[in-house]
């Protein structure tokens, strides 16, 4: 009993000793309440009630938020709501390395934080790296931008070998949860996975968003896409349009503010897989076809197109665009674009206003400027795109209302190769059959499509990259498949990227791989030889031993890769990039091989699609004999082609 009384006893007076300061504080805060009332506003002592009230409220506050854990505000040093707006991970370059901040905007302030290692068990915090009064900031001129320091992009090859690990690792994961691994060994992979995904969030984004401070100092974050770069920018400008004025937040005041972020929070984690629960969507992996019908609501006429842009790794990548509406307000546009998703979950659509204004330039990447007349994104939902069913639907962007149409087609579905039953065309035909009934090694359409990409697309931005209009492609599959005499009339008035994408169709649709069924294991165990003499043989042995059509045919498109890899700091299509966009086209198996070699969606993502690409990669990167030697052999050029 004598126990039980001096634990309640030392029970009460620890309670007193720790609710003593919040009730005096408490008791403060009333006093401060009513001097404020009683105080004329032009008293000297008035200012200094006003920050004495704003930071016992404050600390009232920030103790009660288990009694309000929905505070969204702060007091301002007027005795004003400080609310939050936006908040979310960004990358800004700060002495010429990538920081990954989270950026907190608040009605009157954008403070830019870095969150605190700390220890386990303990509770996070953020350090402020800096601060801009939104009554100081201001969006740099086209002439400013140019005296910005340039921002220099990740070499593509260094993030295309990240996604492969990031690949790698999750098939990993996946095999040993099937085997009921040790959790151990499951988290010291999600552990690595982390550090890749990490990296490639941090080195990805490469569109700049410049702010400055009126006193001077300048600021660059680098986003993934211009749909941020506008939500940033239209969310600051919206708040600047207020009556604001310039202040100096004092240390106090500095520290309380950064210690509210981490209650305020809308973004809790970075933006990586690895974050998410194991019963979270992991995305979709296969084709979205998209039709872009049309959009209303344009007060004046403008020349109008869209963007399309989904998410892949964490970040979001465009992936087709339409064609320029001239002069219009009610463009209508019926085009269908067919994208590749790899993991993604949200479809943003993104309307412009072309300029063809030439003293316009980005002097970032030397680009023409074009206005964003509106933007949207959709959450791709597996149960509403998963149907064989056109599902039509309308996205509102700022007054503006877009009218469109999609479908997906798992990987699963479109990893099959299906022979035409029409033999006398040349999709779906073998090559062999082909090349023969043209007489010639390299197949017409292939060299055609070739030419005029290296005419008139070879410096397009995204070229193989960016998706064509999925009409256009199959009017040119049509006339190919027909041998129409017009073919060459269609073609130079054909848009390059309904070219490219015919190109990639024909090899795609090919009854068999272009480097063979017969073959493909002995590509996939060649590329996965760790001495390089002993891969070099095998690769190179393994290339001889395609027939003479194949051959010809791969390495015609190889030097026309290579080509277009010379142009990079134009088109931005680097080896890697090519690789990953005609690795999986050039040797993904037929069905057959498929059910032999591939046991799950996730083993041929993460795995095959995977070492698919580092086939191609790896003949783009040792080049063999070239098209113009083997050209130079009679044996092999006794017909034109």
């Amino acid at each position: 009993m004598e126990i039980l009384l001096i634990i309640r006893f030392c029970c009460n007076c620890t309670y007193a000793l720790l609710y003593k300061p919040i009730d005096r504080v408490t008791r403060s805060t009333l006093v401060l309440h009513d001097l404020l009332k009683h105080t004329p506003v032009d008293h000297p002592d008035y200012p200094l009630l006003q920050d004495a009230l704003r930071i016992s409220q404050n600390f009232l506050s920030s103790i009660n938020e288990d009694i309000d854990p929905r505070r969204t505000a702060v007091t301002t040093p007027k005795g004003e709501t400080r609310q939050l707006v936006k908040d979310g991970f960004l990358v800004e370059v700060s002495e010429s390395s990538r920081k990954l901040r989270h950026v907190f905007l608040f009605t009157d302030v954008l403070l830019c934080a870095k969150l605190k290692k700390t220890s386990a068990g303990k509770h996070q915090q953020y350090d402020c790296k800096w601060y801009i009064p939104l009554a100081d900031l201001v969006f740099p001129s086209p002439e400013e931008s140019e005296a910005s320091p340039q921002v220099h992009p990740f070499p593509d090859h260094e993030l295309e070998d990240m996604k492969m690990k990031i690949s790698a690792l999750k098939s990993e994961i996946q095999k040993e949860k099937a085997n009921k691994g040790q959790s151990r060994a499951i988290e010291r992979l999600k552990k690595k996975m982390f550090e890749n995904e990490f990296l490639l969030l941090l080195n990805s984004p490469t569109i700049p968003f410049r702010i400055h401070n009126r006193n001077g100092k300048s600021y660059v974050f680098l986003l993934s896409s211009d749909y941020e770069r506008s939500e940033w920018r239209e969310a600051i400008q919206k708040l600047q349009k207020k009556d604001l004025q310039a202040f100096v937040l004092s240390s106090v005041e500095l520290q309380v503010l950064t210690g509210s972020c981490f209650k305020l929070r809308t973004v809790h984690n970075i933006p990586v897989t690895s974050n998410k629960d194991d019963d979270e969507s992991p995305g979709l992996y296969g084709f979205l076809h998209v039709i872009v019908h049309s959009a209303k609501g344009f007060k004046q006429s403008a020349n109008l197109y869209c963007t399309l842009e989904v998410d892949s790794f964490g970040y979001f990548v465009s992936k087709a665009k339409t064609r320029v509406f001239r002069d219009t307000t009610e463009p209508k546009w019926d085009e269908e674009f067919e994208i590749e998703l790899e993991g993604s979950q949200s479809l943003r659509i993104l309307c412009y206003e072309k300029c063809y204004d030439k003293t316009k330039v980005n002097k970032d990447n030397n680009e023409i400027v074009d206005k964003i007349m509106g933007k949207g994104q959709i959450q791709l939902d597996p149960q509403t795109v998963e149907t064989k069913n056109w599902h039509t639907d309308v996205i509102e962007m700022n007054g503006i209302k877009v009218e469109f149409s999609m479908k997906f087609t798992s990987r699963d579905m479109s990893l099959k190769r299906t022979p035409s039953k029409k033999q006398t065309g040349v999709f779906g035909v073998k090559i062999s059959v082909v090349t023969k009934r043209e007489r010639s090694k390299v197949p017409y359409i292939v060299r055609q499509c070739v030419e005029e990409v290296e005419k008139r697309g070879i410096e397009e931005v995204g070229i193989y990259r960016i998706s064509g209009v999925a009409t256009d492609i199959q009017a040119l599959k049509a006339v190919f498949d027909a041998n129409n005499k017009d073919i060459l009339l269609m073609l130079s008035d054909m848009d390059i990227n309904a070219i490219a994408g015919t190109l990639k169709l024909y090899f795609r649709e090919l009854p068999e791989p272009l480097l063979t069924d017969r073959l493909y294991p002995a590509f996939m165990e060649g590329i996965a030889l760790s001495d390089p003499a002993a891969k070099e043989n095998c690769m190179m042995h393994l290339l001889r031993s395609l027939p003479d059509p194949n051959l010809i045919t791969f390495l015609f498109l190889l030097e026309h890769l290579k080509r277009v890899a010379e142009k990079e700091p134009i088109n931005k299509m680097s080896l890697h990039n090519l690789a990953t966009v005609f690795g999986p086209t050039l040797l993904r198996p037929s069905e057959v091989e498929s059910k032999a070699h591939l046991t799950s969606a996730a083993d041929i993502w993460s795995h095959d699609v995977m070492a698919q690409v580092q086939v191609l990669l790896y003949y783009l990167q040792h080049p063999p004999i070239s098209f113009a030697e083997l050209k130079r052999n009679t044996l092999y050029f006794s017909t034109d082609v």
